[in-house]
């Protein structure tokens, strides 16, 4: 099981994490598959392949290429569906040596409170993180994009929730009107009431950001590399774009709301998790850098726990925010 570690632990909107390192959704498999590469202990958390209330073939290949600075992926949401899940998979998230953050997707409202309810009625899975965001299915963006929509699918979905907490990973591409800002917002807003005692109406933490639209095109056959066309870009090309969203979501909302942010995108290196933290995340995800070197995350804990101390901190959690303006 992990061990405390004082200068990473980590509280993350009430749950408790042994340092700030999630392995991001969709690259890490269902649950626990890493498990042969890496000590699931010895990461902050793990955050489930993202489930649909029905089954999903995805796109056809290729779905996963290298790009100049990171890949780019249209998976199109590839999964075995919330019965599945819910009967096979999810059971197995008690015993799974680190937090369980369990990912859902959906093309309705309905669909998210589905399989949001499903992950709630599984023991093990300590936060769900709604996937509003994902580029590489037609819609799939619409709610991530839309301050009002995912008010009203935050407030839907709340109430459902009776043991797990609620997390919200918004989309990059709310960079101009309405803007990630007001986007934040909406998801902290909710609508509705509160699920229960001291529990908000709408999200514990926001996770910033999913990957950004992009496409490659071959140019000696003048087709798209992606049978989809365009898919998602990760990886090193998004950090600094990333790390700006969450400085901007920290420092108008976030910050005076008391909800965390975690910062997603292009960390492989400790200094990218650092800057995360000093822009004002809490937690990190780390995703494209598993298919590299699947043991890259514990390069980055080691790194992290140094810089602490070279800081002259008692705990990460003292550096949130601290960047100097």
């Amino acid at each position: 099981m992990p061990t405390f570690d004082r200068l990473l632990a980590t509280d993350l909107a009430g749950v408790a994490l042994v340092n700030p390192v999630l392995l991001a959704a969709g690259t890490c498999g269902y649950l626990d598959e890493l498990a042969d590469a890496i000590d699931l202990a010895r990461v902050g958390g793990v955050v489930t392949k993202s489930i649909t209330a029905q089954p999903r073939p995805g796109n056809a290949f290729p779905r996963v290429i290298d790009a100049r600075a990171g890949m780019l992926n249209a998976v199109g949401l590839a999964n075995v569906g919330v019965e599945h899940f819910a009967e096979h998979i999810a059971p197995r998230a008690a015993d799974v040596p680190t937090v369980v953050i369990g990912s859902v997707a959906g093309f309705s409202i309905d669909d998210f409170v589905t399989v949001a309810a499903a992950m709630d009625n599984a023991e093990g899975i300590r936060a769900v993180e709604l996937n509003v965001s994902c580029p590489n299915v037609h819609g799939g963006a619409e709610f991530g994009a839309d301050p009002e929509a995912l008010a009203e699918l935050v407030g839907a979905v709340r109430p459902v929730l009776a043991e797990t907490r609620l997390f919200v990973k918004l989309s990059p591409i709310a960079v101009g009107a309405p803007g990630m800002v007001e986007v934040a917002r909406a998801a902290i807003r909710g609508a509705g009431v509160p699920a229960g005692p001291n529990r908000r109406t709408g999200a514990d933490a926001l996770c910033i950001a999913n990957t950004i639209p992009a496409m490659a095109i071959d140019v000696r056959t003048r087709r798209p590399r992606l049978s989809n066309v365009t898919g998602g870009l990760s990886g090193p090309a998004v950090h600094n774009v990333a790390v700006k969203l969450v400085y901007d979501v920290y420092t108008s909302v976030t910050k005076e709301a008391g909800v965390p942010v975690v910062g997603v995108g292009g960390v492989m290196r400790w200094e990218d998790a650092a800057e995360f933290i000093l822009a004002g995340a809490s937690a990190v995800q780390m995703g494209t850098a598993l298919f590299a070197d699947p043991r890259s995350p514990l390069r980055v804990i080691n790194g992290l726990r140094r810089w602490v101390r070279t800081q002259g901190a008692q705990s990460i959690s003292e550096l949130v925010g601290t960047v100097e303006i």
